[in-house]
């Protein structure tokens, strides 16, 4: 498959491109001129993704784009780098995406709804309302906290979520604030990749959903 990236250097996104190649997709990204670098097993494109013309200036016909930008290591003190970072560039993809008439947009969200990390969750929800707007073909992926290098703090929690799962009055809210690790989040994004919903809807993968993914032989 012909797969188009945004915010390929970060924490998810150099994952998910190695899987990619791997599988033998075509795997193309958008990043600045200063991080071209980073990305050497794949075509690179250079451009602001939070600039809608040079998404679409990038973006081919029938791709599929992943959009991963994002504000790095999110914090309730980040509300405005949320707005001016990750609802901005959600706009300009699905804008280009509009424009470029692509197949399939691959979204990272975040649950919903959510007690804590209000604003993040309220631009990631601007962000998935802009794309049922467009009318666009998406799979939206709900995770809270991916678990990995640099990223191991919350398993200290594990035993809480355990706790909470038993509890009928918090049972919801624990499976669906529960914690993915970045394999996890990277074979759901590989299976979202691949398995396109139908023309013309919005697919939710929650927590659960994405702890379950897998994948089958490399097509």
């Amino acid at each position: 498959m012909h797969v188009f990236v945004t915010g390929g250097t970060g924490y998810i996104g150099q994952r998910l491109i190695a899987e990619l190649v791997t599988r033998g997709h075509r795997v193309r990204a958008l990043v600045r001129p200063a991080s071209a670098a980073q990305l050497p097993e794949v075509v690179v494109v250079t451009g602001d993704p939070l600039r809608s013309d040079d998404v679409a200036a990038a973006l081919q016909h029938d791709e599929t784009l992943v959009h991963l930008v994002g504000t790095p290591h999110p914090n309730p003190s980040k509300a405005a780098e949320f707005e001016r970072i990750d609802l901005e560039s959600i706009r300009a993809s699905v804008a280009a995406s509009r424009r470029t008439g692509i197949a399939h947009l691959v979204y990272v969200s975040v649950a919903q709804p959510a007690p804590t990390m209000r604003a993040y969750a309220a631009v990631r929800a601007a962000g998935e309302a802009e794309i049922a707007a467009a009318g666009l073909t998406a799979t939206i992926l709900r995770p809270w906290y991916v678990l990995g290098p640099g990223h191991w703090w919350p398993i200290v929690l594990t035993p809480f979520y355990a706790l909470a799962k038993l509890m009928p009055g918090m049972r919801e809210t624990a499976r669906r604030m529960d914690l993915v690790t970045i394999g996890a989040m990277t074979t759901a994004l590989v299976a979202a990749v691949e398995s396109p919903p139908p023309t013309g809807t919005q697919r939710i993968v929650d927590v659960p959903a994405i702890q379950r993914a897998s994948l089958d032989p490399r097509p």
